[in-house]
């Protein structure tokens, strides 16, 4: 594995990491470019997203769209990205600003999307964060201050199929074997900050988890999409961190064949994928291998999973930031190069927390994060997210 240099079709020069020789298509497969890309378009009252995205012109918006038409991915999830039932915000998007070129970028068209509805928000009735009152954000499935907030979106040049594609929305934390129950420091109850009562309500996704089937020519591509709560914003007893922990686990467990037995989807069937079935693991998993407050090993337990391949996409953009903020990025354990989320310069500094991770059964050669350089005429879109989109190109064999 080496790192290579990579040109754009606008002039900027990235920095990326080569896994192999691109492959050429051919009758035996097709190379598929897979991306996940928290674009924080997420807005803070109930239809502001429709409104800001009804009409071409929101700066924020064109900056995204921007991002995803100089990275061009075939296959792309969007975090923070509001539910709208019946893909509203979704077309929005499509028709009037990813169809509509950005900035001399190329327009990019996306004729498949996939939403479904997000735990965010969603009231479960109890006191979650012990502060003496139910309700708001704190209290909900996710936080949110609305339903749907903070949600996700899969866009596809290739078709998508909805009627085999599983959502775990409802899945309960209590049912995950071994499952890390965050725990009252103040008793000797082990596992006992929500009482029996939340448990048996309370879901394991911050957010949802989809597995949204996408067929690329004969071949069918599982593209596993999450978002896990960060694991910050409590207190001694870490329930963030705790299930920031199991939300990563849940696909760890998912694609290992024997271990996912106990899952069941929101249709109420059973088990995991199967042993081989090709997958595309994608999303901001709110967790760095090595820096930031996540549970020990947490993202590790994914990236080593058997059947996942570890892509450590990078970029010379994260390298000069981390040099250039300084702060918390100094004497961190992790390499800048890999770097995927712009933070707090005091804390946490610069992490690795979004993902791209293929199945065994499909050929990475290319991995790369967009993080222009300070002197690229691109370094505008650094601005778009705290976020930086993240690209890998996948052969996917036709068998």
């Amino acid at each position: 594995m080496k790192r290579i240099a990579a040109v754009f079709t606008s002039g900027a020069v990235l920095a990326g990491t080569l896994l192999a020789a691109a492959p050429a298509e051919a009758a035996v497969g097709q190379n598929v470019r897979f991306a996940t890309f928290n674009a924080s378009l997420n807005r803070g009252a109930a239809g502001q997203l429709v409104t800001d995205l009804s009409q071409p012109g929101n700066a924020q918006a064109n900056e995204v769209a921007e991002v995803v038409q100089r990275n061009r991915p075939d296959v792309l999830l969007i975090n923070e990205f509001d539910y709208v039932p019946g893909n509203r915000a979704a077309d929005l998007f499509r028709e009037n600003y990813l169809a509509r070129g950005q900035n001399g970028a190329a327009p990019i068209d996306y004729p498949y999307a996939f939403t479904a509805p997000s735990n965010t928000g969603v009231a479960t009735g109890f006191d979650l964060d012990r502060n003496g009152q139910v309700g708001g954000g704190n209290d909900a499935h996710g936080f949110g201050l609305f339903e749907g907030q903070y949600g996700m979106l899969v866009l596809s040049k290739y078709p998508i199929d909805t009627k085999n594609a599983r959502t775990f929305q409802k899945f309960l934390w209590k049912d995950m074997p071994g499952a890390l129950l965050p725990d009252d420091p103040a008793t000797a109850t082990p596992n006992d900050w929500y009482s029996p009562q939340a448990l048996d309500v309370l879901r394991l996704s911050s957010k949802s988890h989809w597995d949204v089937p996408i067929r690329v020519g004969r071949s069918t591509v599982h593209f596993l999409a999450s978002h896990p709560t960060p694991p910050t914003f409590d207190g001694p007893e870490d329930r963030n961190g705790t299930r920031n922990h199991d939300e990563i686990r849940f696909w760890a467990d998912y694609v290992t064949p024997g271990k996912g037995r106990y899952i069941r989807d929101d249709d109420g069937r059973r088990g995991g994928l199967g042993a081989h079935e090709k997958f595309v693991i994608a999303g901001d998993q709110n967790s760095d291998p090595l820096d930031g407050d996540s549970v020990p090993g947490a993202i590790s337990r994914l990236l080593n999973a058997p059947r996942v391949i570890e892509t450590r996409p990078g970029s010379e953009g994260g390298v000069r930031a981390a040099q250039d903020q300084a702060g918390a990025n100094i004497g961190q354990k992790g390499d800048p190069y890999f770097d995927t989320g712009d933070f707090n310069d005091n804390a946490p500094g610069n992490l690795r927390i979004d993902y791209v991770l293929p199945s065994k059964g499909l050929f990475p050669w290319r991995a790369e994060v967009f993080w222009p350089l300070p002197d690229s005429p691109l370094a505008r879109l650094n601005d778009a997210s705290d976020h930086h989109l993240v690209r890998v190109d996948v052969f996917v064999p036709r068998w």
